[in-house]
């Protein structure tokens, strides 16, 4: 699905601009582009996309869209690159607001918390959860997700207070915390993996 532009999750070629996952969903990266509150178009792109120039492409997108609403991939990465030019830089300008775009459309910070959860639940003693991460905020998802099934302690509210903790067996240990990168190789062979970060856990075995 990221290889065909009538997905519109790429500006590599034009396409209308949709990023959802599931075609079923009502809301499209169209829909959010040109009717979100400036404030929450600002704050995607700063908290799913880390853009330091999400206000200035804020903005921008908000003159654009009182004319005409923003309907495919190319006139948002074009409109993106006029406000933040290349200036040689190999990643595309529009690069990280397309990433925040997908995110939000989908909900895929959420789902990933959700699917992590689920994991714990299905593996049997002894089994593994292999998660590859590809930026950074699936890495501070995991990493949070991680910190809790891995500690061997609970505590209420939202303050660990070591006096107030009660100790329980960890849900997960670490077989491998830190993270495998694709060789040059594997690079070369697949150049999407190069962001890519494989981490390993297991669920323990109690008592055996």
């Amino acid at each position: 699905q990221l290889d065909h532009a009538d997905r519109g999750f790429s500006f590599q070629a034009d396409g209308p601009l949709d990023m959802r996952m599931d075609i079923t969903q009502a809301m499209t990266a169209a829909d959010l582009v040109n009717t979100a509150d400036p404030a929450d178009l600002e704050r995607i792109f700063r908290e799913f996309g880390e853009e330091p120039q999400a206000r200035r492409i804020t903005r921008a997108i908000e003159t654009v869209r009182r004319a005409s609403p923003l309907q495919t991939t190319l006139e948002l990465a074009r409109l993106i690159e006029r406000v933040n030019p290349r200036h040689g830089q190999r990643i595309h300008p529009a690069t990280r607001v397309f990433q925040a775009l997908r995110i939000a459309v989908n909900d895929e910070l959420q789902i990933l918390r959700r699917g992590l959860a689920a994991a714990v639940r299905a593996l049997r003693p002894g089994g593994r959860l292999a998660l590859i991460t590809f930026h950074s905020l699936e890495v501070r998802t995991l990493r949070d997700f991680a910190a809790q099934a891995t500690r061997d302690y609970d505590f209420d509210g939202e303050v660990d207070v070591p006096e107030l903790r009660r100790p329980r067996p960890p849900q997960l240990d670490w077989v491998q915390k830190k993270a495998l990168v694709p060789t040059p190789e594997e690079i070369s062979a697949n150049p999407r993996a190069r962001s890519a970060q494989l981490r390993v856990l297991e669920k323990p075995c109690h008592g055996s």
